[in-house]
């Protein structure tokens, strides 16, 4: 417990020295004794603490923080439940980027990771190219079955589980803490949230997680025309390290260079769009995290993910809540809309049809009254969440990840084409899709579908799948199922948490009087 306290100590402390509680008093007014007692247990006696000096861009200042404050930064904002919306537009802007760690650093884990026959088969590794919190990227060639393939590398930073896990661990215990002292906030959960939060991070850190999430993303979409995820191999894969295709493309922030290359920009765009539509509502898994970064386009054209960490999962019923209610808007077929709502259980029996379907007329016919480049599928989700939120509906956390998703795909396409016609754009996917979902022979090849589901889920399946899909049905849902080994864990935690409840005082006044003679 003191190894937590001390702990906690230090990242207070880094709170303290940084800009965050100025920042965060703009928008939410932080209670004058968080303010004091921050400034108190910044000060220094000896070499004066280093301040951002940027009090107007948390992003920045959390990022000069470390790994976990980035991830933690990353996950509350598609949380804005519970930080609100003026810090989520802000922490939307956190760029995942730390200084690399050496190319032999990289090399040992390799070999330690896939041991010395496979990691030979890895030829020419190149310095770092890309480097976040978690891990970095090099490019390689790898002799796959003697055939000689352009690959990049991602391996995973050293001891960053560790390290990722003591600071999170003495968060966690920050969250009990408040809870305990203050029981108004017991409603936000922050137990649960923080222990969510660990969960997902920890699958994060697992790189076989990411490797299975992309393989069954290229499954799912290798059909698609003009979309081509990268091919995993999985005997250069393991915890720390993941191999894939290296992709030779432009990225799609790269306007000029795609226009001088040849590309129609109008038409990437709408595609950009169409694809993410069809995933979500088809798949019911989406990229979560396509801003332009992690956007390519390839020589033949085609579109090109990458970074595949942050998945999205819906499940049948709101795959279908969402093609009805988007159709509905595009046709401007209010009551539709509203009986939708009613028929999926989505808002109370009782609810009136009528006076549903005019609350979402006045959130429609103003978007059709808009101009082109300002119509938006990701705000319109935002006010009908909003509005429905008045008729007892609860909104499903997935919905919310889908509709952030929705915006920022939307932003990359208006930057290549600011005329893009969202609107125009999405009707015939979801069309089709209504269509195929309504048709007899599509019925019953999801239902043979769902057989296989169910099979996959003997004993003999690969746990890691298992647990690869658990991980995307948290970050999926916002929350921990009960039948799971991690609700287990979430109450073991708080069980751990209470037999410390008498020791706490204690462990603060050592902590204190550690503070003194070590500070």
């Amino acid at each position: 417990m003191i190894n937590k306290f001390i702990i906690l100590f230090k990242i207070a402390r880094k709170i303290g020295s940084s800009d965050i509680v100025k920042i965060i008093d703009k928008t939410h007014k932080v209670p004058f004794f968080i303010k004091f007692f921050f400034s108190l247990i910044s000060l220094s006696f000896g070499k004066k603490q280093k301040q951002t000096g940027n009090t107007n861009d948390l992003s920045s200042t959390i990022q000069e923080l470390g790994t976990t404050f980035i991830k933690l930064g990353q996950f509350l904002a598609t949380r804005p439940d519970i930080i609100g919306e003026e810090l989520t537009k802000n922490l939307e802007q956190l760029q995942d980027k730390l200084p690399p760690f050496s190319k032999s650093l990289a090399e040992n884990i390799i070999r330690e990771e896939l041991g010395e026959l496979i990691s030979k088969n890895i030829i020419e590794l190149s310095e770092p190219v890309a480097a976040a919190s978690i891990a970095q990227v090099h490019k390689a060639k790898i002799n796959d079955s003697n055939t000689i393939k352009d690959v990049a590398v991602k391996v995973l930073r050293p001891n960053i589980k560790e390290i990722f896990n003591s600071e999170i661990d003495a968060i966690m215990m920050l969250a009990y803490l408040i809870e305990t002292l203050i029981p108004k906030t017991k409603r936000l959960r922050l137990i649960e949230v923080v222990f969510l939060f660990k969960e997902i991070t920890n699958h994060e850190m697992d790189l076989r997680f990411e490797a299975a999430a992309a393989n069954e993303y290229l499954e799912n979409t290798k059909n698609d025309l003009g979309f081509n995820v990268p091919k995993i191999y999985w005997n250069f894969t393991s915890e720390s390290v993941l191999t894939l295709d290296w992709i030779d493309g432009v990225s799609i922030r790269e306007k000029e260079k795609l226009i001088k290359n040849g590309k129609n920009t109008s038409k990437i765009a709408s595609d950009l769009i169409q694809h993410f539509l069809r995933q979500a509502v088809r798949d019911g898994f989406f990229h979560a995290d396509m801003h332009q970064g992690n956007i390519f386009i390839n020589s033949s054209g085609q579109i090109v993910p990458i970074d595949f960490g942050i998945m999205g999962r819906i499940d049948k019923l709101n795959r279908r809540y969402l093609a009805e209610i988007l159709f509905g808007f595009v046709s401007r077929d209010y009551k539709k809309v509203a009986e939708v709502h009613l028929i999926a259980g989505l808002v109370p029996k009782n609810t009136s049809v009528d006076e549903l379907a005019q609350a979402l007329r006045s959130i429609g016919e103003p978007i059709f009254g808009q101009s082109v480049k300002d119509i938006s599928g990701g705000k319109l989700l935002k006010q009908l969440f909003d509005i429905t939120e008045k008729f007892n509906m609860q909104t499903q956390p997935q919905l919310l990840l889908l509709q952030k998703t929705m915006v920022v795909v939307e932003g990359v396409s208006r930057k290549l084409d600011p005329n893009t016609n969202i609107w125009e754009t999405s009707r015939p996917v979801l069309e089709n899709w209504l269509k195929e979902t309504k048709d007899p022979i599509k019925n019953v090849v999801d239902s043979l579908k769902d057989s296989a589901e169910i099979l996959k889920k003997i004993p003999e399946f690969p746990k890691v799948m298992e647990n690869a899909n658990q991980a995307l049905a948290f970050l999926a849902s916002g929350q921990i199922p009960q039948n799971t080994n991690s609700y287990s864990s979430l109450t073991e935690k708080k069980n751990e948490m209470r037999s410390l409840r008498n020791q706490s005082i204690i462990g603060v006044l050592i902590l204190v009087f550690l503070g003194v003679i070590v500070f």
